[in-house]
């Protein structure tokens, strides 16, 4: 049995923790022209950007405090306990054949949806050249942004479900979320661990359009510009037996959080010989009919 650590009562303000650390996050430097960087499948390995990065120190709180109370609609991600029966997870069938069919379960359950859509895997590590995929080595996403905007996010989901089938749901008023499932390969994770944004904390001009160049297509992300009204919270010594949901966009514009944002930054007392963050993730979309 999955034990929920954050249902998704939509509480009228946000809980805050009482303990931090400062963190070092990496932020977009606003620019006149439209920022655009070459993803790592273009690449075959470090994405190259084409716009300037800022690092500003951030108290970055503990989420464990208030995790009882976080809500995906509200602040935009959750912590959940969440064991996996997959005992490699750098195993490409093993990922496709049990492991892709395990979060689908987990999130028809935690969203009460009619379809989940597991479209794209990621693994990521801070040790050597990064986590080995399909497509080439990752590392760690130091620059702190959301995975989807207004216009990406449409279009991705009719990309992924064909055009026919995306204007079918959105014509019926199906609920879509794409939802971002991260969970540490190894842990506890000591070094590189993964900041999110308290969605509430953030105001329209943070969000910047970038596009994302890809071989076949051009997408479009946020990177967030620095606002010191930010807040800002990761889950200390994250464990495999636990996944954080984030928010990549949502349907449904109604008042709730539609895009939550996300970076790798390090930690201030990381000690010298701690092992490499090793994580998966997978992209999904969530349909609620």
């Amino acid at each position: 049995m999955n034990q929920v650590l954050s249902p998704a009562p939509k509480a009228a303000t946000t809980a805050r923790s009482t303990s931090s650390v400062q963190g070092a996050l990496s932020f977009i430097r606003p620019q006149d022209e439209k920022p655009y960087f070459h993803s790592s499948r273009v690449t075959g390995g470090v994405p190259e950007v084409f716009f300037e990065m800022d690092e500003h120190i951030m108290p970055v709180g503990d989420m464990r405090e208030i995790a009882d109370t976080l809500s995906i609609d509200r602040e935009g991600f959750e912590l959940m306990k969440h064991t996996t029966a997959v005992t490699d997870l750098y195993d490409d069938d093993a990922v496709e054949n049990e492991y892709n069919p395990e979060i689908e379960a987990l999130l028809r359950e935690r969203f009460g949806a009619s379809q989940v859509v597991v479209f794209d895997v990621t693994r990521r590590s801070d040790g050597g050249d990064g986590a080995a995929n399909p497509d080439g080595l990752r590392g760690p996403a130091r620059r702190v942004h959301a995975d989807y905007t207004v216009k990406s996010g449409p279009q991705r989901t009719k990309d992924i479900l064909g055009e026919a089938e995306a204007e079918r749901l959105f014509k019926s008023g199906a609920h879509i979320i794409q939802v971002n499932v991260w969970r540490p390969i190894t842990g506890p994770v000591q070094r590189a661990p993964l900041a999110v944004v308290d969605s509430t904390s953030l105001q329209p001009d943070d969000l910047v359009a970038t596009d994302q160049v890809f071989p076949d297509r051009v997408g479009e992300i946020y990177h967030l510009a620095h606002s010191p009204q930010q807040r800002w919270y990761f889950a200390p010594e994250m464990t495999p037996d636990e996944v954080l949901l984030l928010k990549g966009w949502d349907s449904l514009d109604d008042g709730r959080t539609r895009f939550n944002a996300h970076g790798a930054f390090e930690l201030p007392d990381m000690a010298q010989d701690a092992p490499p963050r090793e994580s998966i993730e997978l992209r999904t979309l969530v349909i609620i009919e």
